[in-house]
Order: structure tokens, then sequence, then C-alpha cells
């Protein structure tokens, strides 16, 4: 599974200290220290995984690949994919993590139930070719057998897909954005109690929306879409970024949802929820931090606009961001959860104190930057108003 290093006991250190670093060589992961031993839980997984691939090799599964949807700036793309076994028989239309890409692409794709996004057999080690525009690339997919490499291609601005294939010959194609250079504002959104309402205890979030309801089910927060396009009306080429502690496995449900209720196209940036280098669990909250800290470092000259609710740790990651990256943060929008939905969400019936201080520190950031609350999209709206967020 993924390769994070964070300790969930680190999260406050991670959110001090936002400083822009290097790129991930994993699933939005950092790789391990080559002199620290991997994690027993670590460990664990990969013996199993090795036994499984093994056994399924023998009966003649072949791997394939899963792809994600990528962005990059010209000059470079960040490619993102997983690899896995499957069933010689079955074709690609009906792998688990078919239609990861779904609100990039213009036909509506089927609806099935998550739980068929975890019937894989994932394999590490792989090696892929991947042509991006006039580049090709020979990489490796992590022990995870995730891919999330940042690679030198000379595709222009706008949606295109970079190819990989793997040494047996089985190919897919990955979407990316390349963003314009021109582009001074995004869009970074978070998913949960964002755009889609929950209304269930956060621990038991990710297993419903996955495992058990089926996504025609999953209802929108009313007026986020509209808000999303209003923001990218006022400001053209605006990419989307969405960004959640959901896994990777969720990717296909997600962008039917995203693609059903007419939410923009943009890349996803999930993690996984299996052992990390050095413990049982990743951080959700560092994994924020960090893609939110690898975004600033690679489109420097972008300020975003981070959207998520006041129920957990949004107003403290966003304001981490806004505290250290000033020049980078353009406002901040909270959704307000309602009574109930704070009960279930961190067993208050409001905001934590830690929620409301994070709010006044982004607010007293050395640009004054704004930050905004609404029930909903369409109260968030006007908030911002005519003249739209500080800047515009």
């Amino acid at each position: 599974m993924t390769t994070r290093t964070e300790h969930p006991a680190d999260d406050r250190a991670v959110l001090r200290a936002a400083r822009p670093g290097h790129r991930a060589t994993g699933a939005g992961s950092q790789p391990p220290s080559p002199t620290r031993r991997l994690h027993v839980a670590a460990r664990l997984e990969d013996a199993f995984d090795r036994a499984v691939a093994h056994q399924m090799r023998h009966r003649g599964w072949t791997v394939r690949i899963e792809p994600f949807a990528g962005y990059g700036a010209p000059g470079w793309v960040r490619v993102m994919a997983r690899t896995l076994l499957a069933p010689p028989e079955l074709p690609d239309r009906e792998l688990p993590g078919a239609g990861a890409d779904a609100h990039i692409d213009a036909a509506e794709p089927p609806s099935t139930r998550g739980w068929r996004s975890f019937a894989t057999a994932q394999v590490a080690g792989v090696t892929l070719r991947v042509r991006a525009g006039g580049h090709e690339h020979s990489v490796v997919s992590d022990r995870g057998g995730y891919l999330d490499v940042r690679l030198e291609s000379d595709l222009a601005p706008g949606w295109h897909h970079v190819e990989l294939t793997t040494e047996d010959g089985a190919s897919a194609q990955a979407p990316v954005l390349v963003i314009d250079p021109a582009v001074r504002v995004g869009l970074v959104s978070d998913i949960d109690d964002t755009v889609m309402v929950t209304r269930l205890p956060r621990p038991l979030v990710a297993a419903w929306n996955v495992l058990v309801r089926n996504e025609d089910a999953r209802e929108p927060v009313p007026g986020m879409a509209e808000l999303y396009a209003e923001l990218r009306r006022r400001h053209p080429g605006m990419p989307v970024v969405y960004l959640s502690t959901g896994a990777w496995n969720a990717a296909p449900a997600i962008s039917r949802f995203l693609k059903r209720h007419g939410y923009p196209a943009g890349p996803l940036l999930l993690t996984d929820w299996g052992p990390t280098n050095t413990g049982w669990f990743r951080s959700g909250p560092a994994h924020k931090v960090t893609q939110l800290r690898r975004l600033v470092h690679e489109l420097p000259d972008v300020r975003w606009v981070l959207v998520g609710d006041d129920g957990q740790r949004d107003p403290e990651i966003y304001a981490g961001a806004a505290t250290h990256h000033p020049d980078h943060v353009r406002a901040i929008l909270l959704r307000q959860l309602t009574f109930s939905e704070h009960v279930l969400a961190h067993g208050l019936p409001a905001p934590t104190p830690e929620s409301r201080a994070a709010e006044r520190a982004a607010a007293a950031a050395p640009d004054g930057i704004p930050v905004l609350q609404g029930a909903d999209g369409y109260e968030l709206r006007r908030e911002i108003g005519p003249e739209g967020v500080a800047g515009s």
C-alpha cells in the first residue's frame, strides 16, 4: 500500500512545518530512509502481497494499469497510476479502478457498488514506459503498486493523455492537465462534507461511502458546483484540484459523483489506508499538508482558493498554509456543518476550539487572507459577493 513516512502523532509538527518540499516518489508519499528498516506492519503487508501476487500469476493473471488524473505545467507533468493483477479475460473497462478519471471524460460512466474497487491484487515493482508528448520515460511502481512521478514533457497547456505501457504490452491512458503559465488563481477542494454530504460518524464515512452505499444515492452539498462554476467564470483557466484523505480505491466512485453533479474536471489527490513505512496507519492531515506544500512548490505563480468544511482539520490545515505561504493563498472558504453534522464529525455540536482558533489565525495572516463561511455553496457565493475574493 502507500509509503507514507509520517506517524499520526506527528500531525501537529507537520501542520506547523508547511514548507515547500521535494517531489514525492510514491502515491503522494515519500520514500523510506535507506538506513531505516520498514515498520513490521509494512513488512507483513509486503509479504502477504508477494504471496498473493505469486498465486495470481500462477493462475494466469496479468499486470494491468489503473490510471489516475494528474497535472503539470509547461515542461513537466505529474503522472499517477496503479499497477495490479487481473485475470486476462477481464476487460479493462471492468477493472475495479476503471473510471478513476470519469469526471474528465465526456461519456456518462456506469454506476457500480463501491466494494468492487477493493477486489484487486496490487503488484509492486512493475516497470512502466510513460510517453508524455515527445518524451519517453521508464519508471517503476512503488511497494503498493502506485506510481506518482514528475516527468519531463513538451505538452502544451490544456488536457492531454499520457500513455503508460507495461513490459508485457498492457497499456492505459492517464489524463493530465497542463496548467497555462498565465493562470494566477487555482482552487483546492476537500470532498467529504464539502462537495458531498456524508451524515455519518467520521470514522465510518470512508467505509460506508466506498463499501456499502450506491453512488447514485450520494448527495451533493447544495450550491457547491455552482460556486465552483462561478469562480471558474471569473478566473478563466483556473485549475481545480480535489484533495481528500479518502482512499485511491474510491477514486472511480468519487469521479462519477463529480461528473454526475456537474463539478469541474480536475485531478484527485487521495491516499491509501494501509500500513506506512513507519507505522500501522497513514496520517490524513499530514497527507493534506504534504499535497498543499507540493502544489505551492510546483506551481509558485498560482494563488489558491482553499475550500473545506469546519467539521474536522480543514481550518487548521488551511490556516497553516495561509501562515506559512501567504503569497500562495488567495482565500479560505469553509462550509459550516449543521448541529447534527458536527456531532457526527467530532462529537461536539459546534466547531472545536482548535477549529475556531485556526480560522482566526488564517484571517490574521500577513496579507489579510479572507476566511469566508456559509452553510452551503449558495451562501458562500453570496459571501464572495460581486467583487470576488481578495485580489480579484
